[in-house]
């Protein structure tokens, strides 16, 4: 067996009975000495909390990308946000991480294919392309191999991809999460600490709709929001210049003045973008000057104001 079928058989490992549930045996009915004792131990669980957080060694700052709604530009905004960090301060090393176990999309927008290598230690070393490092799922299996996986597996992979890569030292580890507010996001959010999350939504209501509760999830969690980010906000006619809302007008500053947020900054609906994007060349490195490439530049810098100070 080969390093790499072996690596995804280690992602596995530790995932139990691989999402089966096992049924206990039939108990006759509890004394009232052994009730005391399952009431002791709940007590002893409940008063556990949450999980204990713990840094992921050697960053300093983590930024989670997140929206309610697939297909509201998420990825490509984690993309662009992580090159935007890295432009407008070139001393900061920046990491992208891809957590959409079941749809990866960052080996293809940053142009990169192959296995991590392995360190001494055999943690897997992150691909580098335009200056980032990033790590993906997407990596470790074959770009259309689906992956039919379990909860139980995939917070097993999860947790591998956060704790079993040696990522060097990072000023900013950008994470893209996958859509929703399921186990991914919560566990995430409550095995690392997180500096702020940001939330992309389109100007449609159904967007904006799941949005909202990606926001409260954040909340909920103590996960800082730091903003909002209206993703396809506007279109322009390339002949006649004019410009169509077409999933309407100022939805996300409206739900950012409900939840009491910023509106960190507007993308425009365009065809660079996208050409770009699925070219594997980032618009915030290959049309640097463009207009939608300064609009991710100004929500950057807009993300680095609200971060907590970093660590020492």
């Amino acid at each position: 067996m080969g390093a790499w079928p072996r690596l995804l058989l280690s992602l596995l490992s530790g995932a139990g009975t691989r999402g089966c549930v096992r049924r206990s045996p039939w108990r006759p009915r509890s004394s009232g000495v052994d009730s005391d004792a399952l009431k002791d131990r709940r007590a002893q669980i409940m008063a556990r909390g949450l999980p204990k957080q713990k840094p992921i060694e050697g960053v300093k700052q983590v930024i989670v990308v997140a929206s309610g709604k697939g297909g509201v530009g998420k990825s490509t905004t984690a993309v662009n946000l992580a090159l935007a960090l890295g432009a407008n301060d070139s001393s900061k090393a920046i990491g992208l991480l891809d957590v959409d176990v079941y749809g990866p999309s960052i080996p293809k927008m940053m142009n990169l294919r192959g296995n991590p290598e392995l360190s001494e230690s055999n943690l897997m070393r992150p691909l580098l392309n335009y200056g980032i490092s990033c790590m993906s799922m997407g990596f470790l299996v074959e770009e259309t191999a689906p992956v039919v996986w379990r909860g139980l597996m995939v917070m097993s992979a999860i947790e591998k991809l956060i704790r079993q890569v040696d990522w060097g030292q990072l000023d900013y580890l950008v994470i893209d999460m996958p859509p929703g507010t399921g186990d991914v996001q919560l566990s995430v959010s409550q095995n690392i600490p997180i500096s702020g999350a940001v939330i992309v939504s389109t100007p449609q209501d159904i967007a904006l709709m799941d949005a909202h509760k990606g926001a409260e999830m954040f909340r909920k969690v103590n996960v800082p929001v730091l903003g909002l980010i209206q993703n396809m906000s506007v279109f322009q006619c390339p002949k006649c210049k004019h410009e169509t809302h077409i999933f309407g007008a100022d939805g996300a500053k409206k739900l950012a003045k409900t939840l009491g947020l910023d509106v960190l900054g507007d993308i425009p609906l365009h065809l660079n973008i996208r050409e770009a994007s699925d070219s594997g060349q980032p618009i915030v490195f290959s049309q640097p000057q463009s207009n939608e490439a300064k609009a991710y530049l100004r929500i950057a810098a807009e993300v680095v104001k609200r971060l907590p100070r970093p660590p020492a």
